[in-house]
């Protein structure tokens, strides 16, 4: 369920700009030692391709890795999946979940396809078909998931969605295992320094499905709420900030997501803010039926690593987790969530870069642009912003103007080199788009 959960914002359906004028040499892909054939629709660009594979919620001793190993141990009788293979099929992400056909996630704006019958997860949903027709009652799953997305500190095309689900029978025999996994979360929630702000299991504004009996659909949310507040205390119930003895709050919001009813969302008040955490809800009836496990009735959540990993860890920046420089990656430890040290801030360097498009163009999305900024100069770029847009009134030409910002993380850029790395980003937007510099 997590793209219901992580999906930042609608965006509206663009064409883009096809794989075969961007990158006109290449007749395949090469994706984990497979090669797959591009087409009108491929999009995925070489730097997203490098990061394939990468996994850096797998090493124990990352931040990412540290907070999956917490939220496992927290969730100890739960399978927890990992590795499972990037590439997936569109019916897979999308489909199978019950996407509408003009849903803006299908859009090659916000996906990056391989060709139109491949393209890299958008979220770890796209296994949940398969998960719940194999028959798991109780499981996690993690992974790397892929969207095309802007340049700035909290955004980065490659991250990490852990979700997790728990399926009871519809029957008597799953009533009776509710009340009683409810009974023993709520005595613990009890003992515990928490505050919940709650709001009804159900409503008129959040109702349980048609195929769902009420009374049973209310045990399966409240399990869902005590078995996430608990999950709130394990993550911050000792790093809130708050002072000795004073509690965690936690705060519930009713929410809409499309693959689940009723719908939540969950907020903490952490170092003196209410911060979003995850989204979560009792699964889509349909989902289990497309499974072939009819007669269950299923919560899941879904949440973001490096969200909340920037927040635990105080992390200012998205791309630091990409980090190699020991400076880095010796701060941290397996087992220990610690503060990170920041250790130099180098200047900032902003350099525009101004472009009639072509008449009659179709448009360039920003998320063009910005695939183009990491395939030219990686992570060299700290944020991207659109500055200025207009149609000359006489030509009928539109006109853009990006700002790029260039900040390593790990040395500072002196203006020649800035000015060089520029220059690359302004050929590549001339060859790859045909635009007219200004």
């Amino acid at each position: 369920m997590t793209v219901a959960f992580a999906l930042r914002r609608s965006r509206t359906l663009l064409r883009t700009t096809s794989y075969s004028r961007c990158y006109s040499t290449p007749s395949t892909v090469s994706i984990l030692g497979k090669k797959y054939p591009i087409d009108s629709t491929t999009n995925v660009t070489a730097a997203i391709v490098d990061k394939v594979g990468r996994n850096l919620y797998m090493d124990p001793s990352h931040p990412l890795g540290i907070l999956h190993s917490l939220i496992s141990s927290h969730f100890h009788d739960f399978n927890s999946m990992t590795g499972l293979p990037p590439v997936v099929t569109p019916a897979q992400n999308f489909d199978d979940l019950g996407f509408p056909p003009d849903h803006p996630g299908r859009a090659v704006t916000d996906s990056y396809y391989i060709n139109r019958d491949h393209l890299l997860r958008t979220h770890t949903s796209a296994h949940e078909v398969e998960t719940f027709a194999r028959g798991e009652r109780k499981w996690l799953l993690s992974a790397d998931v892929y969207r095309r997305d802007e340049i700035d500190a909290s955004h980065y095309p490659v991250f990490h969605q852990m979700e997790g689900a728990r399926v009871f029978a519809a029957g008597t025999a799953g009533r009776a295992e509710l009340e009683a996994d409810n009974a023993r979360l709520a005595a613990h929630l009890a003992r515990s320094p928490i505050v919940i702000e709650d709001v009804p299991h159900l409503s008129p504004t959040n109702p349980a499905q048609p195929a769902h009996d009420p009374a049973h659909a209310a045990l399966v949310a409240q399990n869902l709420k005590l078995s996430l507040n608990a999950l709130m205390l394990t993550l911050f119930g000792d790093r809130a900030g708050a002072g000795e003895g004073v509690p965690l709050r936690v705060r519930w919001i009713e929410a809409y997501f499309p693959f689940t009813s009723p719908s939540y969302e969950v907020e903490v008040f952490f170092r003196g803010k209410w911060l979003e955490i995850l989204g979560c809800g009792v699964v889509q009836q349909q989902t289990l039926d497309r499974a072939n496990v009819p007669d269950n009735v299923s919560w899941a959540f879904g949440l973001g690593l490096e969200r909340i990993a920037m927040i635990l860890f105080s992390i200012p920046d998205i791309r630091l987790f990409w980090s190699q420089d020991p400076r880095f990656t010796s701060q941290f430890t397996a087992g220990q969530i610690t503060t990170f040290k920041p250790y130099s801030k180098y200047p900032a360097c902003y350099k525009d870069v101004s472009f009639w498009l072509e008449q009659n163009s179709a448009g360039l999305h920003d998320n063009d642009f910005c695939d183009l900024v990491r395939d030219t100069v990686g992570d060299l770029a700290e944020d991207v912003v659109l500055i200025d847009s207009f149609t000359h009134p006489k030509t009928n030409k539109s006109s853009k103007c990006y700002r790029v910002n260039y900040c390593s993380m790990d040395r500072s850029l002196s203006n020649d080199e800035v000015n060089a790395i520029h220059a690359r980003v302004v050929t590549s937007l001339v060859e790859k788009f045909g635009v007219e510099i200004r």
